[in-house]
């Protein structure tokens, strides 16, 4: 796996490096602003990159814009972005530009080593991996009168895991019950949401970002 990585503090930048090198991964290139990510992309050609939303040079969202930039200049680039905080706009528009190998999580998840490194084998995989704490946080904002009203407790439990990436098998081990009780809740969700099995988008997907654009209403 051939990783770019851009984050402006140069300790977190360099401490990502060291980690991700240690487990035998390949760090092409690091830099510390969005030109930098296009060119180190452009260059080196990487599997993957790790990128700041809040870069220079007005530190708002310029790590969004040119993930959004890297991935239509590469193809099939895994983007996985790294936020100090929740930030509603920022993850609605990543996840809307493409569902395929994109993650965004938050950086106190680098601390917890190995459910960062199984994100971002996620993610360069092909996987979504949304950090628990943003689905969360959404979650509480969804305004009153929306399709997911219509959904139960435990089916909200149940996106708010698939938000975060995991299979059926790994959500109903986490919610300690069988996988078919899984598959008819999320059969259940789709048709709640007005998901037809003939949309494009993998429903799976389409549900949270479902959920997103409606948080982004709020």
């Amino acid at each position: 796996m051939r990783i770019v990585i851009a984050e402006d503090d140069p300790l977190l930048r360099q401490g990502l490096a060291l980690l991700l090198r240690a487990e035998s991964l390949d760090v092409v290139a690091t830099t510390d602003t969005p030109e930098g990510v296009l060119q180190a992309v452009s260059s080196h050609e990487p599997d993957v990159a790790i990128v700041d939303v809040r870069m220079p040079p007005t530190h708002t969202d310029e790590g969004i814009v040119a993930a959004v930039e890297a991935r239509r200049r590469r193809p099939g680039l895994a983007v996985l972005v790294l936020s100090a905080y929740v930030e509603q706009s920022f993850a609605t528009e990543l996840l809307s530009n493409g569902v395929n190998g994109l993650g965004y999580l938050l950086k106190e998840r680098v601390g917890r080593v190995e459910e960062f490194l199984d994100a971002l084998h996620r993610v360069a995989a092909g996987g979504t991996a949304v950090d628990p704490e943003v689905v969360s946080q959404l979650f509480t904002r969804t305004r009153p009168n929306t399709h997911l009203d219509r959904l139960s407790t435990r089916e909200r439990e149940v996106l708010a895991l698939m938000a975060q990436g995991l299979g059926n098998s790994a959500i109903a081990e986490r919610l300690v019950v069988t996988d078919g009780a899984i598959h008819k809740h999320i059969r259940s969700i789709f048709s709640k949401l007005d998901l037809a099995p003939t949309d494009r988008v993998d429903r799976r997907v389409a549900a949270v970002l479902r959920y997103l654009e409606d948080a982004r209403n709020t």
